[in-house]
């Protein structure tokens, strides 16, 4: 977690303008202290540490989920061949976040102190909600309530993970409160700007909806669980400004010559033109490339927009990379995926906002709209992302509209595409699910992979261990039917400073408490 160690920029500024009051030395009225590192100037790195936290979250549920693969003669990567992860293994998880979560809390703070940050108080209570259930959703239990003190408690308790999904529900839920209420106590709150916001540019109704999407996202994997009976009335309180049905993009300033996009840095090549590691060895497995080749389901759009050199794109099973090709400097994804070096970060996508109200729908909550008519948005929406260039607007020759209706047609004897053939509710959400799968292809992995030990969908099977039929590792280890983990392991350094760890022993035991799989 690093609380320790880990010090913000207006703590650390603060302490040096205090210390310098003692020896009575004179403040350089031109150098930046704690009094003027306010929540305005704080909020554009908060949202791009958050865009930073979801990609490497992304990055990871790619692999688990079979988005991408390392190719032969690629080094290491023995605890994912394996999925026997320990406390060394992807320790970034852990640690960014709650780094992070530091700056969110300063923000949280002065707002709460000066009601003129009431707008980016509710804000940073988004923020902390959407960075702590990244954190629940890979380790379960986590440091919620006595989390985030620094010095005033180094060994803070964990608490139970349910709790803690309850509890950034209802922080959600009071911060779009705040948003709605404004300034109540007689002062102005002061209004965010482009530059403070780099997210919704000031636009406190997009705020709110996004609130509400993360809001459904929770309750959506909360159904059914031990806390249901907090749940389901819970579907009940949603804002009227409703649910944000556009990508919800960070730009802190993204540019191609000194700080670019970070999904762009690491799946094509640096503001240098250097092709980034992760482009050169990365493959998509053979089990996704089916969905689009015809095995599964026949969808030559999306494979052409996606893949170079698609349907001869290489790919290969997990665990057989001596198989796969060999380390080339070229990448496989082409810009349709990629966009761009001063592209936004997309902290929630559009296609995913139909796709958890299909599933609401399904389940008896009609939020808006009902299910079918939803999940056929959700696949209108994959693929105008897809066809959509780096301003926003459609490419050449692209309509989404046409071309998902026709990828349901050329699918029409298949549940998974076309949904008038799902005949049980049970078909009916694999449908929902492995298309949402299909649309999160390498830019949404994280929400593949907590959907995928949430519902058991897409299906796999392990009977023979064969390419076309499943995404888990050729070598697993593990003990389950399905050859896949169920979380990560703490990292070390947890377990070295603090007593209240939890010890959850390996990767295939102690599942988050949503996972039903």
């Amino acid at each position: 977690m690093k609380k320790y160690i880990t010090v913000t920029l207006s703590v650390l500024l603060l302490s040096i303008s205090l210390f310098s009051c003692d020896l009575d030395i004179n403040v350089n009225p031109n150098a930046a202290t704690g009094s003027v590192v306010t929540p305005d100037l704080i909020l554009p790195g908060a949202l791009a540490a958050l865009a930073e936290d979801i990609n490497t979250y992304n990055r990871f549920g790619a692999l688990m989920v079979g988005h991408l693969f390392p190719g032969d003669g690629v080094s290491g990567f023995g605890d994912l061949y394996s999925y026997n992860y320990t406390s060394a293994s992807d320790t970034a998880l852990w640690n960014n976040a709650f780094a992070h979560l530091r700056d969110i809390q300063d923000i949280i703070t002065v707002a709460e102190e000066n009601p003129k940050y009431v707008y980016f108080g509710a804000a940073a209570h988004v923020l902390r909600a959407y960075t702590y259930h990244l954190l629940v959703d890979e380790y379960g239990d986590v440091p919620y309530f006595e989390g985030i003190r620094g010095d005033e408690n180094i060994s803070p308790a964990f608490d139970d993970d349910a709790a803690v999904y309850q509890a950034i529900i209802e922080e959600l839920t009071d911060a779009v409160a705040t948003f709605k209420a404004g300034g109540t106590s007689g002062e102005i709150p002061l209004a965010f700007s482009g530059v403070s916001d780099p997210l919704f540019k000031g636009n406190i109704t997009k705020w709110i909806q996004f609130a509400n999407n993360l809001k459904l996202r929770l309750l959506i994997r909360a159904t059914g669980s031990e806390i249901d009976n907090f749940v389901q009335p819970a579907f009940n309180t949603f804002s009227s400004e409703g649910f944000l049905k556009e990508d919800a993009l960070i730009n802190p300033g993204y540019n191609g010559s000194s700080k670019q996009n970070p999904f762009y840095n690491d799946y094509h090549s640096a503001v240098t033109g250097a092709i980034s590691s992760y482009a050169r060895f990365y493959l998509p497995t053979t089990y996704l490339i089916s969905f689009y080749t015809g095995s599964k389901l026949k969808d030559d759009r999306r494979g052409a927009l996606l893949y170079r050199n698609y349907p001869e794109t290489p790919h290969y099973q997990l665990g057989k990379q001596d198989e796969g090709r060999p380390y080339t400097p070229q990448y496989v994804w082409l810009e349709s995926v990629l966009k761009g070096r001063d592209q936004g970060f997309a902290a929630f996508y559009a296609f995913e906002t139909y796709f958890l109200l299909a599933e609401a729908a399904l389940t008896g909550h009609e939020l808006d709209g009902d299910w079918k008519s939803n999940y056929t948005q959700g696949i209108v929406s994959s693929f105008r992302y897809l066809e959509s260039n780096l301003g926003g607007s459609l490419i050449a020759d692209a309509d989404p509209e046409a071309d998902a209706a026709a990828y349901i047609e050329a699918n029409a004897d298949s549940y998974l595409a076309n949904i008038d053939k799902a005949s049980t509710t049970a078909q009916r959400l694999e449908a929902i699910i492995t298309q949402k799968y299909l649309a999160a292809n390498l830019i949404n992995a994280h929400e593949a992979w907590n959907d995928f030990r949430r519902t058991a969908y897409p299906t796999i099977n392990n009977a023979g261990r064969q390419a076309e039929l499943t995404f888990a590792s050729y070598l697993s280890d593990s003990p389950r039917e399905d050859k896949m983990l169920v979380r990560h392991v703490y990292p070390q350094a947890e377990y070295d400073l603090n007593a209240n760890t939890p010890d959850v022993g390996n990767s295939f035991s102690n599942p988050i408490f949503w996972d039903k799989n």
